[in-house]
């Protein structure tokens, strides 16, 4: 192809590149994908799973639901949020089940007056502090847990 003006010749040129950067720029809200962050979540899992759990703990010794959930967003997303479930579950702003994210804080009612908090993970997914088995995966469709989801908040 013989072109007569070089600089018509690189206008698609410079026009794809551009489109490339503003791709790249594009916001994605201040967090990183979700794929992203789900891998830095479950990363951070891996140095606590097994945790065993101890109500009111938060190291690696023994950790309650509400210290896993701080310990995670402060770890992961360098967030501070308050310790106890119940706190924990006024911050952010509300978000509804079909609408979760990577690093959502999600909300169960386990018994009378007395509430459970994970992080969701992906995939119907969330990592918790269970009391019987310690720092764990589950699954919000599971039965137990479907049945007693209550609420979801978004703190980043």
């Amino acid at each position: 192809m013989s072109v007569s003006n070089p600089r018509a010749a690189r206008l698609p040129i410079v026009a794809a590149l551009l489109a490339l950067v503003l791709a790249g720029c594009a916001s994605t809200g201040g967090r990183a994908p979700g794929d992203a962050v789900a891998q830095k979540l479950m990363a951070h899992y891996g140095t606590w799973h097994g945790t065993p759990y101890r109500y009111g703990g938060g190291t690696r010794r023994g950790v309650d639901c509400s210290g896993f959930v701080q310990a995670t967003m402060r770890g992961v997303f360098g967030v501070q949020v308050p310790r106890s479930t119940e706190d924990q579950a006024r911050a952010g702003r509300r978000v509804g089940r079909g609408s979760l994210t990577s690093g959502d804080l999600v909300f169960f009612k386990t018994g009378w007056f007395k509430y459970h908090v994970g992080v969701y993970v992906r995939d119907g997914r969330f990592i918790h502090a269970s009391e019987s088995r310690g720092v764990i995966e589950s699954s919000l469709s599971s039965p137990y847990w479907s049945k007693r989801f209550w609420k979801a908040r978004r703190i980043v």
